[in-house]
């Protein structure tokens, strides 16, 4: 019986996650209280991680599949999704799942980087780290797979944070991403 490439990765982490689990759990049942303790300690680790991995499968698996070739160019663009009275489009942004996790990467670049030019403290960022945390909100808003909603929210989120000047103004573009971002996942 041959199992799909996804199922034996999927074998293979829980392995080593169970292993880990085990060793870990010896070593410091066995610092804590001795040899019978850290046979306990294994063998509940073992199993949490052996029943979590079992449990997890189904999420793995999603993760680990490959996406779905892209339509030619010639085929007409698939038709708007109806569930539960929702209408979703099926754009060329990607998958529900990549897409939502772009946006919420984008949300906490985003907060993070108001947070440096905003700080509590008078003193408690430095120039370099608002710098870096700049660049790092540019890199991610700057994402090809992200929603169009999303990316002008974020340009505007980006506009009033790199002012610096109006707090309000930065704080509303920002709870305006955030609306963006979870209407990106209602939608779906």
């Amino acid at each position: 019986m041959r199992f799909s490439p996804v199922a034996r990765i999927h074998s293979m982490i829980t392995f080593v996650l169970v292993m880990c689990g085990v060793a870990g759990g010896a070593c410091l049942g066995l610092l804590l209280g001795g040899r019978v303790t850290g046979l306990l300690a294994a063998t509940a680790a073992g199993l949490g991680a052996g029943i979590g991995s079992f449990l997890s499968r189904r999420h793995v698996a999603a993760f680990l599949r490959p996406a779905p070739p892209p339509a030619p160019a010639s085929a007409p663009a698939p038709a708007p999704v109806s569930v539960a009275g929702v209408s979703a489009g099926v754009g060329v942004t990607g998958t529900g799942g990549y897409a939502e996790g772009i946006a919420d990467a984008v949300l906490v670049s985003v907060a993070v980087y108001q947070a440096a030019v905003f700080p509590v403290t008078a003193f408690g960022v430095s120039e370099e780290e608002r710098v870096a945390r700049r660049g790092v909100a540019y890199r991610v808003c700057a994402h090809e797979g992200l929603p169009q909603a999303v990316r002008v929210s974020a340009a505007a989120a980006l506009e009033a944070v790199d002012q610096g000047v109006d707090a309000e103004r930065a704080h509303a573009a920002v709870r305006a991403l955030s609306l963006a971002v979870y209407d990106q996942r209602a939608a779906r």
